[in-house]
């Protein structure tokens, strides 16, 4: 990834949005042996697929360590999370989130045109993903979405934004969530 440097003017509208997941451990065990059902507060484990439109595998869990997630806790879309509710342990579902219940449409508010010479020339390409950080220290990651004479365009929305996600999840177990 490409280092670039943010000025002031150009991060007012970047929100970066990531899909927060942690990795899950070994299965947890249940005090009363019954079967759960996904509702707010619960430790969900879950593998998954992600597709879009054409087909194409965005990210994938099966075969590899599943996530664990607390529903409720807003650690996946809404969208998903929302699907997810009161499925069982074994339950596979395919899900299907718009938009606006994923990462949103694309904001044209989030498209910066910035100098040729602040990109390094190895990386004026479209969809080269750089890596900067704005004047307040957080790091966006703007893809090049156009290259003109004199100046690049860069987009600041998420890479999914604008786009339907199609989720295959399965549920591998339901616990108690437990503080910390």
């Amino acid at each position: 990834m490409r280092r670039l440097y943010i000025f002031p003017s150009l991060c007012g509208c970047c929100a970066i949005l990531f899909l927060a997941a942690a990795c899950a451990s070994a299965g947890d065990g249940r005090k009363d042996g019954s079967s759960m059902t996904v509702s707010n507060g619960k430790q969900v484990t879950l593998e998954y697929t992600l597709k879009l439109d054409d087909q194409s595998v965005v990210d994938t869990t099966v075969g590899g360590e599943p996530i664990k997630v607390t529903q409720g806790n807003h650690e996946v879309v809404p969208g998903l999370e929302k699907a997810l509710e009161g499925m069982a342990v074994g339950e596979k579902k395919n899900v299907t989130v718009p938009p606006a219940e994923a990462y949103g449409s694309i904001d044209p508010k989030a498209f910066q045109e910035v100098d040729k010479k602040m990109v390094p020339t190895g990386a004026q390409k479209i969809g080269t993903q750089l890596e900067g950080t704005t004047t307040d220290g957080r790091k966006v990651y703007p893809r090049i979405s156009e290259v003109k004479n004199d100046t690049i365009v860069l987009d600041f929305n998420h890479p999914l934004a604008g786009k339907t996600l199609y989720f295959d999840v399965k549920i591998l177990d339901v616990a108690q969530a437990t503080t910390k």
